[in-house]
């Protein structure tokens, strides 16, 4: 596939703000580390709904913040918002758009931050990553769920199944927070040696770092659940679940990956809007912006 700027989106589409567009300019796509990539895809959600409204409201919200996060300006390595994904059509056809377009990007160099949509678009986003060649990488995930069914009301496209479809393409798994999961997903982290810090492990005790294994890949693809936060930080979610991880907790854990692995994209899935509670939005809103800023200073560590 051509990589030239016409691989990519130059026009805002109607309602789609670009991220953090009240400070900055859209740059060319070869001037950006950070693409934005939003995907208002909802069809397997099998509780509360609204997670296709989430990157809109991301998005939206993003104009509100500063440029500065607190310790950096990320925007100065260039933040690239792209036209929202269509996600009419069958969930192989969504999968191909995320997946091709993510190749697009992944072969300038450059990183991926998808916004959800429900968590089944990871699984775009990371087969897009395989089709350019990326290898040797593995995937941490902050979620409230194991999302490891194999299939899920008969969809192995669900939700539910995205990170059975990452273990079945022999891609290494690290889960952080999960505290909601049924005998088939603990059988399956068995039998993929899926490693994992549990809510329980890490939510009483207020862990703010971990370590990964020896032999976990160099690269990391990030995952961020919202539900894996607990519902008094974000109860803007279709599938809350008691007894999740606070708002420095999760900064803190993602940092602690960062210092380790090089993050090659990350996601933030199942943001799902409450109307008048615009908070919510800007949270995570900020929440994105933050995980750059990270992103921006572990690599100029590493340099």
């Amino acid at each position: 596939m051509d990589t030239n700027d016409e691989a990519f989106d130059q026009q805002v589409a109607p309602g789609y703000p670009v991220f953090l567009g009240s400070e900055i300019q859209q740059p060319s796509p070869q001037q950006a580390l950070f693409h934005v990539i939003p995907v208002p895809y909802e069809a397997s959600v099998s509780y509360g709904g609204g997670t296709g409204e989430g990157p809109k409201a991301i998005l939206q919200a993003s104009w509100q913040l500063e440029t500065w996060d607190g310790q950096s300006h990320p925007s100065e390595l260039g933040i690239y918002t792209h036209l929202p994904i269509n996600t009419h059509g069958t969930p192989e056809s969504v999968i191909t758009r995320i997946s091709e377009l993510t190749y697009e990007v992944a072969l300038l160099g450059k990183i991926p931050v998808a916004l959800g949509g429900e968590h089944t678009v990871t699984w775009g986003v990371i087969k897009g990553l395989l089709d350019a060649g990326v290898t040797d990488f593995g995937v941490v995930q902050i979620d409230a769920h194991a999302d490891l069914r194999d299939s899920y009301e008969g969809s192995e496209l669900s939700h539910a199944c995205v990170m059975k479809r990452v273990v079945d393409h022999g891609i290494p798994l690290f889960q952080l927070g999960i505290r909601a999961f049924c005998d088939e997903e603990r059988e399956t982290r068995l039998a993929f040696g899926v490693q994992h810090l549990d809510a329980e492990q890490l939510v009483p005790g207020m862990v703010m770092s971990i370590e990964l294994p020896a032999n976990f890949p160099s690269k990391v693809f990030f995952t961020l659940d919202i539900d894996g936060m607990d519902p008094s930080v974000f109860p803007s979610t279709g599938t809350p679940v008691p007894g999740g991880l606070g708002w420095y907790q999760t900064l803190s854990l993602f940092e602690s990956v960062a210092k380790q692995r090089q993050i090659i994209g990350f996601d933030l899935m199942e943001h799902a809007p409450i109307p008048g509670f615009h908070a919510y939005d800007f949270a995570a809103a900020m929440l994105v912006h933050k995980l750059m800023g990270i992103v921006q200073r572990t690599r100029s560590e590493g340099e």
